[in-house]
């Protein structure tokens, strides 16, 4: 399936921005060891949250968490410490994408864990009991999400935890949110040095917890505005913190380079309020940006700053390469059907000087985004529509992992959205 998606020529509009699914997928589990039967209030309806209620809810013995890479960390780690036996599992994607840095952490803690298909990817077969902890030492530039699935179970832990991340940490505000959020539950776990976590055997305590909306999704409407480059737009986005724990807050920061103003209409009762947004027009000329700690933005940023013509540096994406697919190759393909040649390195860097190669941004209109799979292409690569007389996206239903009712949401506030079916 394709859309053609053509942009309102002005945007005046109120968004209901789906839960976050961070805080969503960290509430289950941390709740679920809290042994509490309550279910967080404002749950993400996220494919990626849903695989962990439906694991949590049924028990079965096989869990297929399909594309979900959260919640093949948080339940590995969840599962080795709760009775019974399971396989987790799912879709060929994730049985490609490496899952031997957790397993070994646990394992040296007592997990009872074992490789189904491939030495060091899923399936796992898991036999969870009662786990000893103590410390733990684990390198600080691997997926943040195998740092917080760990500490998630530390006050389960027979002595706790003492986990020691060595060299860089990168996606440090993920930690910071589990930290926060498992104190928000009881736990009395600190950071004890730089690099140091401290967590004491303390159970958690069953709570109601209400989960603000998601900052992630916010950055696609931010794109919007910017691209769109009408001071007189104004987009109103609900359910948001002033001073939010979520790393991808940083949203509100990097779009003020690129022009966007933010304003906050804050909630009388201490509940998240309503973030303004609107286009100023006093932007960067060329962009430089460690992007270590929001590496889930990349792909947003990167797409503005070519529709804008902005020239750009960034660095700290070496994890882009074990996302969904390998989002730096997937940017480089995509922008190159448009004329956009960026160049990476080592990895971790992406670079474009400015120039478009052959084409200008509305020729070969023809031109369909590939997905990969990967949700945070389709919803990053729409905003293009502003500045192309349309843009092609093929298999945009991948939105559903974090946005599913992003295309609604688009419909909603003035985008022409028309459906064709490939060949």
């Amino acid at each position: 399936m394709q859309y053609i998606i053509t942009a309102p020529a002005a945007l005046d509009c109120t968004v209901k921005l789906p839960a976050s699914k961070s805080i969503s997928n960290r509430a289950l589990i941390i709740s679920a060891l809290a042994g509490s039967g309550i279910m967080p209030d404002n749950l993400s309806d996220c494919d990626d949250t849903e695989v962990i209620v439906k694991a949590l809810k049924d028990n079965p013995e096989t869990i297929d968490i399909k594309a979900a890479g959260t919640a093949m960390r948080f339940m590995t780690a969840y599962l080795a410490t709760t009775e019974g036996e399971h396989v987790i599992t799912g879709t060929e994607r994730m049985k490609n994408r490496p899952i031997a840095v957790l397993v070994d952490a646990l394992r040296y803690i007592g997990a009872d864990i074992s490789y189904v298909e491939k030495e060091g990817f899923p399936p796992l077969k898991i036999k969870g009991k009662k786990l000893r902890g103590g410390e733990l030492h684990i390198k600080g530039n691997v997926s943040s999400q195998y740092i917080s699935a760990l500490m998630m179970i530390g006050p389960t832990l027979k002595g706790g935890l003492e986990l020691h991340l060595e060299g860089d940490i990168i996606s440090k505000p993920y930690i910071d949110l589990t930290l926060w959020m498992m104190k928000e539950f009881g736990a009395e776990a600190e950071w004890t040095s730089y690099d140091v976590i401290t967590i004491k055997p303390r159970p958690y305590t069953p709570r109601t917890y209400y989960i603000e909306n998601d900052w992630s999704a916010a950055s696609y409407w931010y794109e919007m505005i910017a691209l769109n480059a009408r001071p007189e737009d104004r987009i109103r986005l609900t359910g948001l913190f002033d001073g939010s724990k979520q790393g991808d807050s940083i949203t509100r920061y990097l779009f003020s380079l690129l022009g966007v103003k933010t304003t906050f209409e804050k909630s009388a009762d201490g509940m998240p309020g309503t973030v303004c947004l609107k286009y100023s027009g006093h932007g960067v000329t060329r962009l430089d940006y460690d992007f270590l700690n929001c590496p889930d933005l990349a792909q947003t940023i990167v797409v503005a700053c070519v529709a804008m013509h902005i020239p750009f540096h960034f660095t700290g994406l070496q994890t882009l390469k074990i996302k969904e697919t390998d989002r730096i190759e997937a940017l480089k393909t995509e922008l190159r059907k448009m004329g956009y040649v960026i160049e990476d390195r080592d990895n971790s860097e992406l670079i474009w000087d400015g120039s478009i190669q052959g084409r200008s941004a509305n020729s070969a209109p023809e031109v369909a985004i590939d997905t990969y799979e990967d949700h945070r292409m389709a919803l990053a690569f729409a905003p293009m529509a502003f500045v192309r007389n349309y843009i092609r996206i093929n298999d945009p239903q991948v939105v559903t992992k974090s946005y599913p009712h992003y295309w609604e949401h688009l419909d909603e506030v003035g985008f022409e959205i028309c459906e064709e079916h490939k060949e």
